[in-house]
């Protein structure tokens, strides 16, 4: 394992909420460090309708691109590894990778969900074309169209209803599983004339990306144009616990309104806390959280008068040199003059708390 590598700030997740937080962050000249383990759900949308800005659409992929390159310009880090287990030592959050150890004063938890696919041969290559989990992102993708709701749960239930405003043609189809929603969420299938399959699912008819039917057994088929599975959902908060923060019953990592988690220092934004999985709110809360814990460390540096120490290598470095520098050029410069020694020689203290 390599030596470690030390940040003010290191965001877990290189998705929409890491990558807002990042750009924050950067601004308020923080060091940053991102760590991305190339897992973010909005890589795979291939065509995002909803995000302002692009009245044209984007590719999810190509969203996530112009982020990074947009956080890098404000001095962010990025690096590609995954962390695979936690700790702490000395008040301070400790990351590890396979190769590497990461140790960040705040960390922001960005790590995000998991939609569970149907487990259905040929559907998962109709992701985001045909193939579809939120009736808030990609209803308005159906309308008019033939849509089948994958699932057996109330939430299957109420999404086939709520697809009733873009489509007269919807149908719930259960694969083979014994439906689990109540009887108010029955008597509204009724109601309102949903038909439920029972039958398990053969096989997907496709051409390419586009669902053509959903094959049952004894030659039935059904045709439809978009499957939307309600499955459920995966929200990935191993690093949360490792730290000891409190998740709900769902999985999501808890959090106040301004995205601190119960462990002091330690933030989360995005899907997996209990928002909204949706992108812009993903980006909401990576502003939110960089907001908060660049408020946090500024009261800190008060507390712990590090923001003196800074201010007096700041006045220093300007009777130098006779310009004003940035906080993370003074940052750098005495931080590794402390390490080495020349510091103390020039009677400079620590600014690694500030």
């Amino acid at each position: 394992m390599g030596k470690d590598q030390n940040a003010e700030v290191i965001v877990v997740g290189g998705g929409i909420a890491g990558l807002s937080a990042a750009i924050y962050l950067g601004r308020a000249e923080r060091d940053v460090l991102v760590l991305d383990s190339g897992r973010s759900m909005a890589r795979w949308e291939p065509d995002v309708e909803n995000y302002p800005g692009f009245p044209e659409g984007i590719a999810g992929g190509e969203l996530v691109q112009r982020m990074r390159e947009q956080a890098r310009r404000f001095g962010a880090r990025i690096v590609e590894d995954e962390i695979v287990r936690t700790g702490r030592k000395l008040g301070r959050f400790i990351l590890h990778s396979q190769a590497h150890r990461y140790v960040a004063v705040r960390v922001l938890l960005a790590t995000g969900i998991f939609h569970l696919p149907p487990q259905i041969e040929g559907v998962t290559e109709c992701l985001g074309h045909s193939m579809f989990f939120c009736k808030d992102c990609d209803g308005y993708r159906v309308r008019g169209k033939s849509v089948a709701v994958f699932g057996w749960t109330n939430d299957t239930v109420e999404t086939a209803l709520a697809l009733l405003f873009y489509s007269a043609t919807v149908a719930i189809l259960t694969h083979g599983r014994k439906p689990c929603w109540d009887r108010q969420h029955d008597s509204w299938l009724k109601e309102y004339n949903i038909p439920v399959y029972k039958e398990p699912i053969v096989a997907v008819g496709r051409e390419g990306c586009q669902v053509r039917s959903l094959k049952l057994p004894k030659g039935a088929e059904l045709e439809v144009d978009a499957l939307f599975t309600m499955r459920g959902d995966v929200y990935l908060n191993k690093l949360a616990r490792g730290f000891g923060a409190s998740v709900d019953e769902e999985g999501q990592v808890v959090v106040d309104l301004r995205m601190r988690t119960t462990v002091k220092g330690l933030y989360a934004a995005g899907c997996v806390t209990p928002a909204n999985c949706q992108m812009i709110i993903a980006a909401g809360q990576g502003a939110t959280a960089a907001q908060t814990i660049n408020r946090d460390l500024f009261e800190a540096s008060l507390e712990t008068h590090s923001l003196r120490r800074f201010r007096g290598a700041q006045l220093q470095e300007l009777s130098q040199t006779g310009t004003s520098q940035d906080r993370k050029a003074i940052y750098g410069k005495h931080r590794k003059n402390h390490r080495s020694g020349r510091a103390r020689k020039r009677g400079l203290q620590s600014v690694d708390a500030v």
